[in-house]
């Protein structure tokens, strides 16, 4: 698969957003919202997470079942085990009468590019990715439309907050895999650093991620808890106290090291990981991508014949992107950090400050 391949070849305070918790479905699990206003239907194909990884599965989800339920419209969602059900479970949605089919991350580009391809009456959107053929050249379908996210706008708030709390003067950040859609996470967390260091005067270092390089730490997969909690216990043993993993569920690995270890900090990453995980006390805040809204809000202009191909690109400015409350933390917070993030927040809200990445959509 093109994906595979991909892997393999790219090696306000603050409560700026908030996720709800929800259940997640059973597979092939159809949910209608009451007598529906249309033929309308929108449906979902998670990745190999499922519906209940407490990350960006679980978003989308809610935001497909708050469609169902405040459109009027009828809803269906099938989650997948692994690769090989991305295209079968596309295939029963097709089947099974769906107007607009939303595949749930990166993984699933091929599947939804051969089934927009094969299915030009039906409407798609992917999360967190674009299309591109096998070379890696842009591809455009007029049926398929990218739901994206300039994820380094927020990481820049939480990397300063960060660098701000930071008793070691070491932070990390480590993903999953090598794509545009962690990485970018990564490039705005090095720059928040950066930014505290040259306004405070400190120096303080962070592990995992090279910017200018593009290279850094990855576990391999967003699945495996153990490679997480073997990447973060290797930062906390070279003084790390503040860490973001970028790795959906692997990232319940490093808050398990965390938690043994006093005084270590967690970044939570796509939801607020203070109520998505059993870790809350750990989280300092989260970077928060409102994937619920966008789904929503793409399902929304599509059930009123309103689809069309241009990507969906959620920033701080338009409230697709933001940072979660600091919770637990929230008094040990020195005031003019959280003062002076709030501005940061309005700079890039108003575009005085750009924040640059390669990972950008």
């Amino acid at each position: 698969m093109k994906n595979v391949m991909r892997a393999a070849a790219l090696g306000g305070a603050v409560a700026l957003a908030l996720a709800a918790c929800g259940s997640a479905p059973d597979e092939a699990e159809e949910t209608a919202g009451g007598d529906t206003a249309s033929d309308f239907k929108a449906c979902m194909v998670s990745d190999q997470g499922g519906y209940d990884d407490q990350s960006f599965n679980q978003s989308g989800y809610e935001g497909l079942v708050r469609a169902g339920e405040e459109l009027g419209i009828e809803i269906n969602a099938l989650e997948s085990s692994g690769d090989s059900d991305y295209g079968p479970n596309i295939d029963s949605l097709v089947q099974d009468g769906c107007t607009l089919i939303i595949g749930v991350g990166f993984l699933l580009e091929q599947a939804i590019e051969d089934g927009a391809t094969a299915n030009p009456d039906v409407e798609f959107a992917l999360i967190d990715s674009t299309f591109s053929d096998d070379d890696f050249n842009p591809l455009e379908f007029d049926n398929a439309k990218p739901i994206l996210f300039n994820t380094a706008e927020a990481s820049y708030l939480a990397g300063y907050v960060g660098a701000a709390m930071s008793e070691s003067d070491v932070v990390g950040t480590f993903g999953g895999l090598p794509i545009p859609s962690v990485q970018i996470f990564m490039d705005g967390f090095v720059d928040g650093v950066a930014a505290w260091n040259e306004e405070s005067g400190e120096s303080v270092r962070v592990l995992g991620w090279d910017k200018e390089a593009q290279d850094g730490s990855f576990t391999g997969d967003f699945e495996t808890q153990a490679n997480g909690q073997n990447t973060a216990q290797g930062f906390i043993d070279q003084g790390a106290d503040v860490i973001m993993p970028v790795a959906g569920p692997v990232g319940l690995g490093a808050a398990a090291a965390a938690s043994g270890v006093e005084g270590t900090k967690l970044i939570w990453v796509d939801n607020d990981g203070y109520n998505t995980t059993e870790y809350g006390s750990l989280m300092l805040t989260s970077v928060m991508k409102q994937i619920g809204d966008a789904v929503f809000e793409v399902v929304r202009e599509a059930s009123a014949g309103n689809f069309t191909n241009e990507p969906y690109v959620g920033t701080i400015e338009n409230g697709g992107v933001g940072i979660a409350p600091f919770h637990d933390f929230e008094a040990e917070i020195p005031a003019e950090v959280s003062e002076r993030v709030e501005e940061l927040y309005a700079q890039i809200a108003s575009g005085e400050l750009v924040i640059e990445s390669p990972n950008s959509p």
